[in-house]
């Protein structure tokens, strides 16, 4: 398992005044066994603009990879090295993620765990180095990376031998034109 990630959320008390409603290990973590990454869930908004009152903890639920619609997701998740696993069962990938079959329209697989999510994701590389394939390229990032993923089919593999954490914005989109074109 990775290790924890604190997690400090404020808010408002009775009388307005800015406090503190949470802070201590995030308790949503996930091992996906499919792809050997663990998955810590830190928010969710399940509406634009964001409802930001109350003190319900709105990363106390189910929740598969894409966010709602019209909500949003913040997560981390750690990558362990790809050497380590063995074989991925895209299949069983994808049901884990919980990505409908067939919502991706994603291409054929060039890697096991090719995907993609109805999306705009904001990914920061926190530690390690990870390579994102896509159709019929890639990209290597390391810590103090960021990306921008619009809705691109996509694998992640750690090539290395350390883990790789990233932290994850992932925010409802339209399918991009050039899909909903086809």
């Amino acid at each position: 398992m990775a290790q924890p990630t604190r997690r400090v959320v404020t808010g408002h008390d009775a009388s307005g005044k800015a406090v503190v409603v949470i802070d201590g290990a995030a308790p949503n973590v996930k091992l996906r066994k499919a792809s050997g990454s663990t998955s810590t869930l830190l928010w969710v908004t399940d509406e634009s603009p964001a409802d930001i009152s109350g003190g319900a903890d709105r990363a106390d639920r189910e929740i598969g990879v894409p966010p709602p619609p019209r909500g949003s997701i913040f997560r981390i998740v750690d990558f362990p090295p790809s050497a380590a696993l063995g074989p991925v069962d895209n299949a069983s990938l994808i049901r884990e993620m919980g990505i409908e079959h067939g919502a991706s329209r994603a291409r054929p697989a060039r890697y096991p765990a090719m995907h993609r999510t109805r999306s705009i994701d904001y990914a920061v590389v926190m530690s390690g180095e990870i390579d994102m394939l896509l159709d019929d390229s890639e990209v290597h990032l390391k810590a103090g990376d960021v990306l921008v993923q619009r809705g691109t089919n996509h694998a992640w593999v750690n090539r290395g031998t350390k883990p790789c954490r990233i932290a994850f914005v992932l925010v409802d989109a339209e399918e991009p034109l050039e899909i909903r074109g086809r």
